[in-house]
């Protein structure tokens, strides 16, 4: 496991990328300050570009680097829900969150995994990563490690191995709105 994921750094790290487990399901990422890596996690997908995509952070600190002046209630739920099952929705920084990763809008959506894969690949990278499931735009998200598409994993990268936790999708809600949306329900309950 260790090798697994010192290779996946060195992946991420050059650009490259990469299939991970995470608490939730399996994703699928790069670092999010190549453009070239981004572009072509996009076309892997085949996700439209007029979709974000979200974004998996190794701390509160890194999020609120990239948030654009989170209120209480963004911050208070990244303190109770963190690390955990819930994507947050919020105003971003665009100048440092490439446009297609936001769908063009100004908003980005923030997870901090509770897995250790995807945080020490994130810490060791030193920027957040993408962290859609790792399946095609609009197929089944793969749970288990014998659920990814074989077809999707020969135009990556690296594989990491692994387990993923609670095997459900994580709870997405939109802070850039008041009162505060839930987009999608998952594992965490607001």
């Amino acid at each position: 496991m260790e090798n697994d994921i010192q290779q996946a750094i060195k992946v991420v790290r050059a650009g490259g990328v990469i299939i991970y487990p995470t608490d939730t399901a399996f994703g699928i990422g790069c670092r999010i300050d190549n453009h070239e890596a981004v572009d072509r996690l996009f076309k892997i997908r085949r996700r439209p570009v007029t979709q974000a995509m979200p974004v998996l952070v190794s701390s509160m600190d890194m999020a609120l680097a990239y948030f654009d002046s989170p209120s209480d209630i963004v911050r208070r739920m990244m303190e109770q829900h963190w690390p955990g099952a819930l994507t947050i929705v919020a105003r971003c920084k665009k100048d440092l969150i490439y446009s297609p990763i936001r769908g063009g809008g100004d908003t980005v959506g923030l997870r901090m995994p509770n897995h250790t894969v995807p945080l020490t690949i994130i810490e060791a990278v030193g920027v957040p990563i993408l962290g859609p499931s790792a399946n095609f735009h609009g197929e089944p998200t793969p749970y288990r490690f014998e659920d990814l598409d074989r077809e999707l994993v020969k135009l990556v990268d690296y594989v990491v191995t692994g387990k993923c936790l609670i095997k459900q999708a994580s709870t997405v809600v939109d802070c850039s709105v008041e009162p505060y949306k839930i987009i999608r329900q998952g594992a965490v309950k607001l």
